[in-house]
């Protein structure tokens, strides 16, 4: 009997918190690659569509880099099935399993990518026996020299260098395969990026990740047989075919493997495709890969109710579909990148300007711009998608040696500097740093009028790092060097640059002179930025925090000390209003970001539950009455307005705001963004629109022990979420009719930290 009443529990607790998102589903063909469906798992990312009656997609993989640092599309697979073409045809995501399906003339296809082995599964089922042609399509079947702005995929950007080319690949056939290999040379633009940057003869010291790096795999099946190869063009890219026939059967299966790694033998690249190959088990990888999906949307959700607002449904169905695209690349040894991730496609369609290979994106494949990509990964604190984060903190920690070691060349002190626009092995983009430098400029600093002093932006990665911990308990222990050597650059370095123009290394009360800086792009030459002034408070406290915590008593002191020189952030008055300042001083505007509202978001100094009263009409005349706020106003890509209007408790503006920003996409899946400023699908607005969102429904004070759950939702507008707060926190809530109607938080003691408007009716049963 208790064992029965012990599973009859259990079932209830399940039925309780089990949720899945709804099928996304179309019932027409595709015209293009544009009118893709995303499709992946693990770190595969694959682009699938249907067009006049074929089955095509492409493989993405996290890290597949080339000589030249573009992140490489591995091939396209297409797929043709004989049989009734009057057939129904629908293309369902089963977004609750990972998987799509596609009915396509009387056959049934499940198209997957297995989470926990890299590797692509495609089953084809028919009522009646059928014998489907597959074939592996290449555009890097020869070398492609860069046409006129193609470099921009690479870290070549504008360069006009006409021997510029991206190499061939390696494809080998048997009977029932084909394998395709990109390997690198040992020469690649990491070693034109040391002798641009005047560090060639030290190049021994640096960690090299692209010299010899091998992207690819094999394509195979157990009824396939090879056919021969075929040449054609789609969207303006020639391509050749190695195609493949079956025998006529009512199911047919084939599955590709995929590696990377750096290697001196293509040998040992073949033999760990041969392994995993081995480890295929379609049936217990099928159920362990749904499994996987189940467990990941039951750690949150955001959801309109069937029949509401039709502006709410919008906004909770993107915001699930581009959650679904960042679980694809869950387990990448690369972040997911802001400008397109894993699923961009023809370039062509992005802008007809660049009628280039799949391989191109705007903003380079390798190339991080910092100040896009956080926008990336600080939803999945509330998202509850701890582990999905660490492939953007061991991006950082990976690059940490290369940035000590850079400093120390160009400075001769401690701690390492981030720039703003960083290649994965941490140095300036070769372009961005400037080819027509002067002779006596620091060779530590970009000769560039927007990136030059942008070295705050790891500050957010930091905090991230820090904010983990606090969320979900993660041990950060393997990433306190990086938040250790971050701080001290910024300590050291302006102690630096002071006892260079004086004999006083920090200023009347006694505290750093953070001068040459810079907030953000935007307002350049600065002296004490205050986007840099609330990340080096944030992080520094919150360390301390955690150091405390730690019972470290050593560090709590030495970074005690450190946040005691950290200036204060500067104000101005504007029209008889006070307001946050960009910076104490500032020579030029550069662009069109609005840093003085940082110390809203990302750096929750004042907000609707942060701060005193005084900061927040601070902020809020910021948020309201800056010119250069007002000026700058947009949805757009990066914007964050979104997310300061939600911080700051301003709910007309906040939801009017994130509706916009959660607009439907230009293309046929709403969730491919862009291009914004940089590139479709753009992740970086997706990932803003995802922080809007999570703002006007759950807010904490400073350090997480009150939870206000609606501070910027319409009472009017009907919403269920489930997010994550800090120590170990779910709250789970209905609005219904102006009124709370379902409320759960775990561990239930929390409930008493639960703060609900005076708008919204809640009676506690």
């Amino acid at each position: 009997m208790k064992r029965l009443l012990f599973i009859a529990s259990f079932l209830l607790s399940l039925s309780a918190y089990a949720y899945a998102p709804a099928d996304y589903v179309w019932t027409s063909m595709s015209e293009n690659s544009s009118g893709s469906m995303p499709v992946g798992g693990g770190d595969v990312g694959l682009n699938l569509w249907v067009e006049d009656g074929d089955l095509f997609f492409y493989i993405g993989r996290s890290g597949a880099y080339d000589e030249n640092n573009t992140l490489l599309k591995l091939g396209r697979v297409r797929v043709r099935i004989p049989g009734d073409s009057l057939a129904p045809f629908s293309q369902t995501l089963r977004l609750s399993e990972g998987y799509c399906e596609v009915k396509l003339h009387g056959a049934r296809v499940m198209v997957w990518a297995d989470v926990f082995k890299p590797v692509v599964n495609v089953e084809i089922e028919s009522p009646k026996a059928t014998a489907p042609e597959i074939s592996y399509e290449t555009w890097r079947y020869k070398d492609r020299p860069f046409r006129k702005a193609e470099g921009r995929q690479s870290s070549w950007k504008w360069s006009g260098d006409k021997s510029l080319h991206t190499s061939r690949d390696s494809i080998v056939t048997t009977g029932n395969s084909v394998t395709f290999i990109h390997w690198n040379p040992d020469v690649t633009v990491f070693d034109a990026t040391l002798k641009r940057e005047g560090l060639d003869s030290i190049k021994g010291k640096f960690w090299n990740p692209l010299a010899r790096l091998a992207s690819g795999g094999r394509l195979f099946g157990r009824d396939l047989h090879f056919t021969g190869v075929t040449d054609g063009v789609y969207d303006h890219t020639d391509y050749r075919s190695y195609n493949f026939s079956t025998r006529p059967a009512r199911k047919h299966t084939f599955s590709i493997v995929l590696n990377n790694g750096q290697t001196d033998d293509l040998a040992g690249f073949n033999n760990a495709i041969d392994r995993t190959s081995g480890l295929i088990n379609l049936r217990k990888d099928r159920e362990a890969s749904r499994g996987w999906w189940r467990g990941f949307w039951d750690r949150s959700y955001v959801e309109s109710p069937a029949g509401g607002d039709p502006d709410v449904a919008r906004m909770t169905r993107n915001y699930t579909l581009f959650r679904y695209m960042l679980g694809c690349n869950a387990f990448g040894k690369e972040p997911t990148k802001f400008n397109g991730g894993l699923f961009t496609f023809d370039p062509v369609f992005v802008n007809p300007d660049n009628p280039f290979t799949p391989d191109f994106r705007n903003w380079g494949g390798g190339t991080m711009t910092a100040q896009n990509q956080r926008l990336v990964y600080w939803p999945m604190l509330k998202s509850g998608d701890f582990d999905m984060m660490k492939p953007q903190f061991d991006f950082y920690l990976r690059m940490l040696p290369n940035a000590l070691e850079r400093t120390r060349a160009y400075w001769g002190h401690g701690g390492a500097c981030f720039t703003e626009q960083t290649e994965l092995f941490a140095f300036p983009n070769l372009m961005e740093y400037g080819s027509k430098r002067p002779a006596d400029f620091d060779p530590g600093v970009e000769y560039n009028a927007w990136l030059e002093y942008c070295w705050d932006t790891v500050l957010e990665f930091c905090d991230m790092i820090l904010m983990s911990a606090r969320y979900d308990g993660t041990d950060i222990t393997p990433y306190l060097p990086l938040i250790d050597e971050s701080l001290t650059f910024f300590d050291e370095h302006y102690r630096y640059l002071a006892g260079r123009r004086g004999a006083k290394k920090l200023d009347g009360d006694g505290k750093l002179i953070l001068f040459p800086g810079s907030a953000c792009e935007t307002y350049k030459m600065t002296n004490n930025a205050s986007s840099t002034i609330a990340g080096l408070k944030r992080v520094t406290a919150d360390y301390v925090d955690y150091l405390s915590e730690r019972g470290d008593t050593a560090a709590v002191r030495k970074w005690t000390a450190f946040g005691n020189v950290i200036p204060d952030i500067p104000f101005r008055t504007v029209d008889g209003k006070e307001m946050i300042s960009p910076a104490k001083t500032w020579e030029r505007v550069n662009n069109i970001e609005t840093p003085q509202l940082y110390p809203v978001f990302p750096w929750r100094m004042y907000g609707v539950t942060v701060g005193d009263s005084a900061g927040y009409e601070k902020a809020v005349n910021t948020f309201r009455h800056d010119p250069d706020a007002l000026k700058f106003r947009s949805t757009k890509g990066w914007k964050q307005d979104n997310i300061w209007a939600a911080a700051l408790g301003l709910t007309d503006e906040a939801f009017a705001l994130n509706s916009e920003k959660w607009a439907d996409g230009q293309h046929r899946f709403p969730a491919f963004l862009g291009p914004g400023y940089d590139w479709t699908p753009d992740h970086n607005w997706a990932g803003a629109a995802m922080i809007g969102v999570q703002e006007m429904l759950l807010q904490t004070d400073g350090d997480g022990g009150k939870i206000t759950i609606f501070p910027a939702w319409p009472a009017d507008k009907d919403i269920s979420f489930r997010l994550h707060a800090p120590h170990n926190t779910t709250v789970e809530a209905t609005l219904s009719g102006g009124e709370v109607t379902h409320l759960r938080v775990t561990p239930e003691n929390r409930i008493q930290d639960i703060i609900i408007p005076s708008a919204i009716k809640y009676n506690k049963k």
